[in-house]
């Protein structure tokens, strides 16, 4: 199969679909891979490492696209690039379609099969390939809650892990899972007083269990969340529900009533964000405040730390592209269940339940959506 690796164009996005690892095992099973120039500038990989390891450079991404089969990317693909799919192609990268209509739509008209990374699942009932980011981004998000707490950013001027004699910033942490339990390691090793919120009692006792007595647990009803949030120096939403947007947990009025120079850090803004008064920032301008709350809401937060996202994403989701690559998109998702529900969009249809839901659209099972564009092809 005839791969395409982009450069990525979202603002300040630095990683990679493909690093020149992942190149020379698509090239050892006798795979064409085609690279945009300087696409791997970002994570330190040259043009000549990519041609060391097999691939053909090409100029511009327009002649990436008409030449591949399969894009391999890691953000969402932009307006300009969804222009240029078309209904033979197979775009593997994060979608995060459930709050971005634009998008959906764009991708629905291309005819193109399109497989999301996070909608992947596994036998315990993970995301095998949002669990790297994740784990980045938790840890991520209380640096950036840390940075954006100075009075230079609009903080309230306080020392996450404090001093001794003066008390450690209060973080609070809502969700408990992969990005929480990373920001709870972050928060925790910078010396910050720290208390996670959970609706899962099982998810509240393994971290217990994990973080032992620093860790303070609460079990998230509407009362406790707004304590909790009321007092914090640092919130950081890590909520996710697979595939669709998510909740809004945070109100305005929560917001209006917290303590002046507090900060919000939205890790959920991929799936629309968990506070009310969020909304998607960039690298390059990270920050605003509302009430005099600063607000992090970068909706691509991994890009900061490109070497390390990229090579951590390709760890999980090189097997897939090479079954994607081997077998073509129909055999290696029929083949593997828990592949299978990373379709969210083929041949003009929404094959992704919360997706569906969330834009309006009717639902295709996956499966059948495949096995009919098969039967189309054979009538």
């Amino acid at each position: 199969m005839r791969i395409g690796v982009p450069k990525e164009i979202k603002n300040h996005e630095y990683r990679v679909g493909l690093t020149p690892d992942s190149v020379h095992e698509m090239t050892a099973h006798g795979h064409g891979v085609f690279v945009e120039t300087n696409a791997g500038a970002g994570i330190g990989a040259s043009d000549a490492d990519y041609e060391a390891c097999g691939a053909k450079i090409l100029q511009t991404a327009a002649e990436v696209f008409e030449t591949a089969e399969m894009i391999v990317k890691v953000k969402e693909p932009q307006a300009v690039e969804r222009a240029m799919l078309r209904p033979h192609h197979i775009l593997f990268t994060y979608l995060h379609l459930a709050p971005d209509a634009e998008q959906t739509a764009d991708l629905v008209n291309s005819g193109a099969t399109c497989i999301a990374y996070e909608t992947v699942t596994d036998a315990q009932g993970g995301l095998p390939l949002l669990v790297p980011m994740s784990q980045v981004a938790g840890r991520l998000s209380v640096l950036a809650g840390a940075n954006s707490l100075e009075k230079i950013n609009g903080g309230s001027g306080t020392l996450i892990g404090g001093v001794p004699g003066v008390e450690p910033a209060k973080v609070v942490v809502i969700g408990g899972g992969v990005v929480g339990s990373h920001a709870i390691t972050m928060a925790l090793g910078l010396g910050a007083d720290v208390t996670v919120l959970d609706r899962n009692t099982h998810v509240l006792a393994d971290l217990a269990q994990t973080f032992g007595s620093g860790l303070k647990t609460v079990y998230s009803t509407k009362s406790a969340l707004e304590k909790h949030v009321l007092a914090a120096d640092i919130v950081v939403g890590a909520v996710l529900v697979a595939g669709a947007a998510a909740p809004k947990l945070v109100t305005a009025e929560m917001v209006s009533n917290m303590k002046p120079g507090s900060v919000l850090v939205d890790v959920a803004i991929d799936q629309g964000g968990c506070f009310e008064t969020s909304k998607a920032t960039t690298h390059s301008d990270p920050t605003y405040i509302v009430d005099e709350v600063v607000h992090y809401c970068v909706a691509n937060m991994p890009g900061a730390v490109p070497r390390t996202s990229a090579y951590a994403l390709n760890n999980v989701t090189l097997p897939f592209a090479l079954a994607l690559a081997g077998k073509g998109a129909k055999q290696a998702l029929l083949d593997d269940p828990h592949f299978l529900p990373g379709l969210n969009v083929h041949q003009g249809k929404i094959t992704c339940e919360a997706v569906a839901t969330a834009l309006g659209y009717d639902y295709v099972d996956p499966a059948s959506a495949l096995e009919g564009s098969a039967a189309s092809k054979a009538a």
